[in-house]
């Protein structure tokens, strides 16, 4: 097995403003330029679409934004990272959080959504749904409605040998449960996960 190290990642960040601040993270020093610009590339652009998601939907002023993010994952040549973006609008009864992930194969220099990380044909959605069905049942999560399914590009992100499948506020539960997330071991769907793919690669134990 060949060794695969670390991407490099150094901090940007958008506006100066003491209120106003939005931290965004950046590879660099990469072997293959072309995969370095077109990661970047797709961070700003989802950082940019965060922040017009908070400006856009409130016709009030903002007051407070802060945009950070985390390295979930950064190694065996997968890359996962979480952006996150915070705004508070004048006269708000709160303040309002997105989160969107990235995961990509560096082995194959490629963006991952969910799909990509299981064989073709697997029925990935229903197993997945069942698994976080039982976690709301055991560790009783109060939900806005009944659960059914996940959406085929449901928001997740992988941390180590976890697959973390989590849903927005508002989207499955109230605001007070805060993002509801759903760690998954990767050996309990290892059947069905793609084994040339990033969860494959996590699930080695070389």
């Amino acid at each position: 097995m060949s060794i695969s190290f670390p991407v490099s990642i150094q901090t940007m960040n958008v506006y100066s403003d003491q209120q106003k601040v939005v931290y965004y993270p950046q590879v660099c020093s990469m072997q293959n330029l072309e995969l370095e610009k077109y990661i970047n590339r797709l961070i700003v652009r989802e950082t940019q679409q965060l922040i017009d998601k908070q400006v856009g939907n409130m016709p009030t002023i903002v007051q407070e934004m802060l945009g950070s993010y985390e390295i979930k994952n950064n190694q065996r040549n997968v890359l996962s990272l979480s952006l996150s973006n915070y705004t508070y609008h004048y006269h708000a009864a709160h303040g309002m959080t997105y989160i969107k992930s990235l995961t990509f194969d560096l082995q194959k220099g490629v963006y991952c959504q969910l799909k990509d990380l299981f064989k073709p044909g697997s029925d990935y959605v229903r197993r997945l749904s069942l698994l976080i069905h039982e976690q709301i049942k055991q560790r009783n999560i109060q939900l806005l409605e009944d659960f059914t399914v996940i959406r085929p590009d449901q928001d997740f992100y992988i941390a180590d040998k976890v697959l973390v499948i989590y849903f927005q506020l508002y989207e499955i539960t109230p605001y007070v449960e805060g993002f509801p997330m759903f760690p998954i071991s990767v050996y309990d769907i290892q059947d069905i996960i793609d084994e040339e793919g990033p969860l494959g690669r996590m699930a080695q134990n070389n």
